[in-house]
């Protein structure tokens, strides 16, 4: 992989046939595959999450099952696909942190994102941290201090879900963020367009789609989720 490419993180609720999409996912070009971990109270997801999110609790997907489903990812996707399980602070909370984070690692995790869980709480769970038009310089500077590998940027105030177009706001936070850091700039919430992935990755190091991606799968299978990412790919590529 050149150390330019511009990095497509495709994020999937963790679900019985997750896996498969995942596989599809990374066979169309996705360089990351992050797994939603479904929560009763999700603050950041938009509608397209959130029902994702429902629909997987009512089918009994709880943390124990959620790294089952990852491990049958790792196992399909190969050992060099970063698996990045997404959550909120109440699923470890309940779990517990540390036998979450041995858990995990276990299934294959690599990376973790922890939604509400802010940059200056728990030190110790090493995970990648968000930053938002919101944030201030402070704020961002601390997170890019103990961020795992690279920063997420939260696009726009709101949830996730498809946009008309990319956030106003994506310009001026990268701007900042990179006054602050030099870690790498993932761009999430609002980008599902082959358009929109490409003008975001022209500012970003890499962009992140999830509401669109999980309409694809839910209304194609993997499939049509393999065609969609790869046209995603083509177009940042093109970028």
């Amino acid at each position: 992989m050149s150390a330019s490419r511009k990095q497509l993180v495709i994020y999937l609720m963790a679900e019985r046939g997750t896996p498969e999409l995942a596989a599809a996912a990374v066979e169309g070009g996705a360089d990351i595959v992050e797994l939603g971990f479904p929560f009763s109270d999700p603050l950041a997801d938009g509608p397209v999450i959130r029902l994702a999110g429902e629909r997987a609790l009512a089918a009994g997907m709880r943390t124990k099952e959620c790294l089952e489903c990852l491990a049958r990812t790792r196992a399909l996707v190969g050992p060099s696909v970063p698996l990045v399980p997404m959550t909120y602070a109440a699923i470890l909370e309940a779990y517990g942190y540390e036998r979450f984070i041995a858990d995990a690692q276990a299934a294959g995790m690599t990376g973790l994102i922890v939604a509400d869980l802010p940059a200056d709480e728990r030190p110790d769970v090493k995970r990648v941290q968000l930053v938002a038009p919101t944030s201030t310089d402070e704020r961002i500077r601390l997170a890019a201090e103990l961020s795992d590998g690279w920063l997420y940027l939260v696009t726009l105030t709101g949830t996730t879900g498809a946009r008309e177009e990319v956030s106003s706001q994506l310009d001026g936070l990268v701007a900042r963020t990179r006054k602050l850091t030099s870690l790498p700039l993932y761009a999430g919430f609002g980008i599902s367009t082959p358009e929109q992935a490409a003008a975001a990755a022209a500012q970003a190091d890499g962009i992140i789609v999830g509401s669109r991606a999980i309409q694809v799968a839910d209304a194609g299978g993997p499939a049509a989720l393999r065609e969609y990412v790869a046209s995603l790919r083509t177009a940042i590529d093109a970028g």
